[in-house]
Formats: structure tokens, sequence, C-alpha cells
């Protein structure tokens, strides 16, 4: 994890806040009565609002808020604030939803259809910095036409359109007539989800008390702390101190729990791929030929069995093996191919110097390839990639960065980034691969622009019918493996280490994002101690 989408905020606070409470234990926040039962989880991402609207917690699983669906354990939709799931009609245009009845907010406020409709709209509203408006261009209009039933009109048919329907709701009268990007909710939030925000401080601990009156049921549990921190190894230093009862770490530094009096280790199944962004706008990198070379030199399976600890596989393409929509015949080589690799840089006249490194016109095949300093996998991949290009050739320096250094240097230089949905492909890869994303952000950050595929991703999200949307996403697919702006290296399985004795440990298939939404602890106020 650790892309940007969940960035560290108020950085400056949060170094004076770890020099006074960095090295103390979590466990010593109270939740109030009976905090004996109060979880403990650690994660490397903090995000930077606690509001959906803003992107916080978008597919559910965010412990503060509900959606009108959310994913059961097999990631299913199954009806939350909705006492059914979407009724959609005929034509695919008009999706009702009725709400479930004596439904509270945290401040004991009931929830109305105004509330939804204020969420979707504030999306959509252009003052609202919300990365999710793309995600609802099919959204003409939403309606309230009774305080329980809510009417999504779409421009067209969406057929993955109920899936976005797990979008945390937010109470209108909370943000009604507020800047909603600087308003003081998106640090103390008011939702209808399992846990109610008692504080946070921020750079170390989001701390959460059960939510008496949850329409699903008091949480089995009376609280959960929520410990950031960010460096891996801290995190496992931290764990094996006991200081924590859950915590995503690295596959290696998991594995050192294996056998460990005390922990289990949770390998989950994902759709969360690593990858390394080639820029356009590089001369080296947005070569074609040096971007094939690179693709057949890196060694995948030596990435999964050396670094992953076998706790992933091969990657290729942005659409996950085990997805309706893959395409196999994208699929290469797990191994390395140097033969490959040196013919396309010599059919391209990139010709060895005399230190081995290619070069062609006066330029050397060399670039820099940037990662998070704080994550350990992304730096040990970084690595290999430079080892391997290395043997044939091409020279890259990794550079171990914060985000705030790496931000302003995508369009020109690389980065292991990753990013990865086990839902429909629509929701990541429309905005990474489009041309009219280029350059934005973290949006397609190579700029990389085509038109086949921006008419591959536009006809599969306008299209309803599911041999016509696999075709357009095969095309997609075969596209982009032709181009390469990515050389995809690894989907992973997310590892954690748990403490022995807790009940109700759910695993399901995870997305990339997998912080304080959508981790093993989705269900936390299921969990109890033995």
């Amino acid at each position: 994890m650790g892309t940007p989408v969940s960035v560290r905020v108020a950085a400056m606070a949060a170094g004076a806040v770890l020099a006074v409470a960095g090295c103390s234990s979590p466990t010593s926040t109270s939740t109030g009565p009976g905090a004996a039962d109060t979880l403990v989880v650690a994660t490397a991402g903090e995000p930077e609002a606690l509001n959906p609207v803003l992107n916080y917690g978008v597919d559910g699983g965010s412990l503060i808020f509900d959606g009108l669906v959310e994913r059961d354990a097999r990631n299913q939709l199954v009806p939350a604030l909705a006492r059914e799931l979407p009724v959609v009609s005929a034509d695919g245009r008009t999706v009702t939803v009725k709400l479930r009845d004596g439904v509270l907010f945290h401040d004991g406020s009931p929830l109305t259809a105004q509330d939804v409709v204020f969420t979707y709209q504030a999306v959509l509203d252009p003052k609202v910095d919300s990365t999710l408006r793309s995600d609802l261009d099919m959204l003409a209009s939403v309606t309230a036409p009774d305080p329980s039933t809510v009417v999504f009109s779409l421009k067209y048919a969406y057929a993955p359109f109920p899936q976005r329907l797990a979008l945390g709701i937010v109470p209108a009268k909370a943000l009604a007539g507020q800047d909603v990007n600087k308003a003081e909710f998106n640090r103390r939030p008011v939702g209808t989800g399992p846990y109610r925000v008692t504080s946070w401080t921020p750079g170390d601990r989001l701390v959460l008390a059960a939510n008496e009156k949850y329409w699903g049921g008091r949480p089995a549990n009376s609280g959960v702390v929520v410990a950031f921190v960010p460096d891996d190894n801290v995190r496992a230093q931290r764990m094996r101190a006991g200081e924590f009862d859950a915590a995503e770490l690295a596959p290696k530094l998991a594995a050192g729990f294996d056998g460990l009096a005390g922990h289990r280790v949770e390998r989950v199944p994902t759709a969360d791929y690593r990858g390394v962004v080639l820029p356009m706008g590089n001369p080296v990198t947005g070569d074609p030929a040096v971007r094939r070379a690179l693709n057949a030199a890196v060694d995948r399976a030596a990435m999964v069995t050396g670094l992953l600890g076998g706790a992933g596989e091969p990657a290729f393409g942005p659409v996950p093996s085990s997805s309706d929509f893959a395409e196999p015949s994208i699929v290469g080589k797990p191994s390395a191919d140097p033969a490959a690799a040196t013919a396309a840089l010599d059919a391209a006249g990139w010709k060895p110097g005399p230190d081995g490194i290619r070069a062609k016109d006066g330029r050397r095949a060399a670039f820099a390839l940037m990662y998070p300093a704080t994550d350990s996998l992304r730096k040990e991949l970084a690595l290999a990639v430079t080892a391997d290009a290395k043997k044939v050739g091409i020279e890259i320096t990794p550079e171990g960065l914060t985000w705030d250094a790496i931000t302003p240097r995508m369009k020109h230089d690389a980065v292991v980034m990753g990013f990865g949905t086990p839902y429909d492909p629509d929701f990541l890869s429309y905005k990474l691969f489009r041309s009219d994303f280029a350059g934005q952000g973290f949006f397609n950050p190579g700029s990389y622009r085509s038109a086949v595929v921006d008419k591959a991703l536009q006809d599969a999200r306008d299209n309803a019918d599911p041999a016509a949307r696999k075709a357009a996403y095969a095309t997609f697919q075969k596209q982009l493996a032709t181009d390469l702006p990515w050389v995809f290296l690894t989907y992973l399985k997310h590892t954690y280490v748990v403490k022995d004795g807790l009940a109700g440990v759910t695993p399901r298939v995870e997305p990339h994002e997998h912080d304080v939404a959508n981790s093993l602890w989705w269900n936390i106020h299921t969990w109890t101690r033995k």
C-alpha cells in the first residue's frame, strides 16, 4: 500500500506529536468504559481526511461510515443503509434505493434520503476537491421523492453502478453551507458506522469507540485504536513488543513471525499490483524499445519467491487473473528474458558503451527510479529492477524519497507505484490510463496517451452488455501490453500479523488501499478476545 491516496496529514504537527508520544503504546489511550477489550491495529497509511466525499473509505469497510450497500466476506454486495439491494430499471438508467428504518448518525440524528442526496451531490460539486467526481460521470441526478427513497438517474446504463453505492453517507446538516474541503467534519466526522471517532492525533493514532446504537447491533468490543506507523521495520518491532493486536507488514517482515508463539500470519489474497511507471516525457523511458527491454529483463518469478516469500504472483497488467475481465493472452514469461531485452535495444540502436551501459545519439540509457523510502517492499522491488536492468545495459538509479518529493517529479522520473481493485476494472483503470487524465497527479502519472485505450475504456464504461464489456477490456489490456506504459511486476498477498486469541478475523480479497478502510479489520466490530 502507500500510494499517496493515503498521505500522512499535517506533517509538521505529526513530527511534534511523534516526538512526545510516538514511543508510547496506543493501548494507553482509553476509549471509554470497558476499554480493556479495545483492539489496537497498526497500518502504514493515514487518510488525509475522514470524509467519504473526499475519498475516505469509498469502497466500504471504513468503520466510521456505512454506504447504501456493503460487501460481505466474498465481496458480494449486500444491503447496508438500504433495506434491500438497489432496484435497477429495465433500461439500466434508473436506480432506486429504499432506506433502512431507524438508522441514527453518531450524534443521534436520523438518517434520511436527503443525507444520501447531499453526499452524492457534494461529490459532483466542482467546488469540492473530490477525486471521486469522475467515478460518477454517469450520474445525471440524485433525488429524494420521500424521506426513505433515493432515486439515481443515469446519463447512460452503467453496469457496475450499484457497486458505487458503497460510498459512506454523511449527514447533510453537518456540512450544508460549508466549504467541504476545509470543514472541521473532515477531522471530527459523524457517521452511521459501528464506531465513532473520539480523537485523531495526526501521525500517531485514530481512536474509535463503539457505536452503542449501531443499526447492525452493538460492536463486540468497546473500540479500536488505529496506530499510524509508516516505517515498516518500526511497525514490525512494535508488533513484536506486544503493542498491537494486529499489524499490516511487508511479506518478508511478516514471515519473521511464522512460528512465533502467540502470533499468526494472515496472507490475504488481493488484486493489488506493484509496477514501475515509465513516464512518456522522459527521452529514455519514453522510448518503446527501452520499455520492451525492461519488461523482458525483469525477473518476476524471482521477485515473488525472494521478495514476497511466495505471497503473490507475477503481474502483467492491471486486471487480476481472478477477474472475469482478465485477458489471458497478455501473460508473458515470469522469469527474465535477457535475449529478448537485448534484441529490442539492439534493433532500436541502443549500443553498449565501454562501461556496459547502452547509449543512443549521445544519450545514455539511464534514469532515476523513485520509491517511498519507508516502504521496504517497494525499495526491494526497485533494487531488483535496477539489478535486472543493468544486466541488459540500462542504468537505473533508485531513490528512496517522501511522497512530497516524488509527486512533482512523476512526469519525468520513473516510480514504483501500486494500485489495484478486485471490483469492476472501470474503478481504477479508467483514470489511470485514459489520455484525459495524463499527468493529473496520481491519475495517469506517466502521461500515457493512446486513442485505442481511450476508446476501449469508454466503450467498457458506456456498455451494459457483459460480453461487449469483456471485449472492450480485452482490447484495453492488449494495447497496454503493447505500449507498456508500466512494467507490471507482481500481485501481492497482503500480509498481517495477528495475536493469537482473537476470534472473528475474516480475510477477504482486498484492493490496493488497505489502511483504516478495507483492511483485514474490515469487520473488526465482530472481533473478540477469546
